[in-house]
């Protein structure tokens, strides 16, 4: 670029969680070596490829990370606190995406992500991207080739908060430090510097200023994943693209049987990870792995997870998420972070017409949200869209599945509004909701899946819900124990069948899986 001033940023963090860039175009050599200066970027360099891009900030990540474990493991044998300059050493890589094409139109493409709506510049934090490396690649590759951005990649003003990459509790009390003493020399979590505001378009984006590159920043995501070991119970690194959300344990059950049976028949899939991180591997006999299976105490956990692992992430994991809305946003916004293909969720619900029988399945096409957990970020005017691809899938896998197809399938299958509601005993006020609830044409009522859906539409996220019926509380048909019992043993292994089978399509349907529904008009260019 002889010839011509660079266009280059300076980093300046403005709360929220995010490294925001302040961008100056045709600058003097002397102000670009300040802001090179400022924020660690070199004044000259040959442009890095994606693969390159992804291997630097490797490079950098695990430097502030040994930084900042040399620093700690100082501290702890010699009470020396790390100075000022060593502090500078214990900061997230940022990513850079340059854009200068003005001349000419953005490339035209069906795809919902990797894409530049106008020329800036585009930044994120970045943490664990050696984890991340396939999902960076995958949107880095498309901006480089499509659009000829530029990629740079250097060090943030963002810290690492230790308890993200530290887990030593045994060893700080046996040294005799607390959390409160260690808080005042390395860098912890904070809260203010946490949230969704890109995600919920909060953020307002000003001439001269850089725009979002993606989501989630690096603080963002290291929250989360520290919330997915404490709700889950096992590390996030199991859990796998495809997921699925049940409301009830028996499901678990049944997943847990049938990736037995996987594993022993040389299916697709490497091993079973449960809570407390117990492993069953391919290959393992059948008496050591029901040892292993038992001694999981998953009871430990508010959400316990399953990991069907497979190669490259691409396996299923099953969340047990519990019964009500708190708990289905809960456990959403921290898989969200992980940029899953979809999350389908596969439970019970209560049948509201007189047709449908118990063990009859419902495809919802529209949610009636009254879970009310949600009003203030996607207000229930919002409409949130059914996903064809998904609800094609569900289908195809319910004929499948349960063998029927045309007039017997639509029998047994029924698409239709779901109220999602944030009362258990929502009967008792019948008499006050049975307007809404005729008027809205709805044919089932839960307590989860209006929520997943409207997480899944506000995060970005795939979504879809098939729940089967398991009692008819408006004609007599209450969940009593021996009836539910007899309902648990025949329907619940065909339904998570069902889910499986889904995935498996949606799989060998991956490039149309991705919606554009999900995007909005000031989208960051990341899935």
């Amino acid at each position: 670029m002889v010839g011509r001033a660079r266009s280059f940023t300076c980093v300046a963090p403005l709360g929220f969680g995010l490294e925001w860039t302040l961008t100056k175009r045709r600058c003097s050599a002397p102000i670009m070596r300040m802001c090179a200066a400022r924020t660690g970027t070199p004044e000259k360099h040959s442009k890095l490829t994606p693969e390159a891009a992804v291997d630097q900030l490797e490079a950098r990540y695990q430097h502030a990370v040994v930084a900042l474990e040399t620093a700690f493991d100082e501290y702890l044998q010699r009470s020396r606190p790390p100075s000022a300059k060593e502090r500078l050493a214990f900061r997230y890589p940022l990513l850079r995406v340059l854009y200068n094409n003005v001349h000419e139109p953005p490339p035209v493409s069906r795809r919902a992500f990797a894409k530049l709506q106008r020329p800036g510049v585009y930044e994120t934090t970045i943490t664990h991207p050696g984890y991340f490396r396939d999902y960076l690649l995958e949107q880095l590759r498309p901006l480089v080739a499509e659009y000829g951005a530029e990629i740079e990649v250097t060090t943030s003003d963002q810290e690492i908060p230790y308890p993200y990459i530290l887990e030593r509790t045994q060893e700080v009390a046996e040294a005799g430090v607390n959390a409160g003493e260690l808080a005042r020399y390395f860098p912890t979590p904070n809260l203010a510097l946490v949230g969704d505001q890109i995600a919920d378009g909060l953020v307002g984006l000003e001439p001269g200023t850089s725009s979002p590159l993606a989501l989630f920043d690096a603080v963002r995501v290291d929250f989360s994943l520290r919330r997915l070991v404490h709700y889950t119970g096992s590390s996030w690194r199991n859990t796998q693209r495809w997921l699925l959300l049940t409301n009830y344990h028996r499901y678990v059950d049944q997943f847990v049987r049938l990736a037995m049976e996987q594993l022993q028949s040389g299916g697709p899939f490497e091993r079973l990870v449960l809570p407390d991180n117990i492993t069953v591997d391919r290959g393992t006999p059948t008496e050591e792995a029901e040892r292993s299976i038992a001694a999981s105490q998953w009871q430990k956990y508010q959400m316990p997870a399953y990991h069907l692992v497979g190669a490259g992430g691409e396996g299923v994991t099953l969340v047990n998420i519990g019964v009500g809305p708190s708990n289905a946003k809960n456990i959403t916004d921290h898989l969200a972070v992980l940029r899953p293909h979809c999350w389908l969720m596969v439970g019970h619900c209560g049948g509201l017409r007189e047709s449908q029988s118990i063990g009859d399945y419902v495809l919802a096409h529209a949610y009636l949200r009254q879970d009310r957990i949600l009003d203030a970020l996607v207000p229930p005017e919002v409409p949130v869209p059914a996903l064809a691809e998904i609800q094609v899938a569900l289908q195809d896998a319910a004929a499948t599945v349960t063998g029927q197809r045309g007039d017997a399938l639509k029998q047994r299958l029924r698409t239709g509004t779901v109220v999602t509601n944030d009362d258990r005993n929502w009967e008792l006020q019948f008499a006050l909701q049975r307007r809404q609830i005729n008027i809205s044409r709805a044919i089932a009522v839960d307590m989860e899946c209006g929520t997943i859906a409207a997480q899944g539409f506000r995060l970005r996220v795939p979504y879809g819900t098939l729940l089967c019926v398991s009692d008819k509380p408006l004609h007599g048909e209450i969940k009593l124990p021996g009836a539910a019992n007899a309902f648990y043993e025949t329907a619940v292994a065909q339904h998570l069948e069902i889910g499986l089978e889904a995935i498996a399509l949606l799989r060998m349907r991956l490039d149309t899986l991705h919606s554009r529904k999900l995007r909005s008009f000031e989208e960051p260019p990341f899935r």
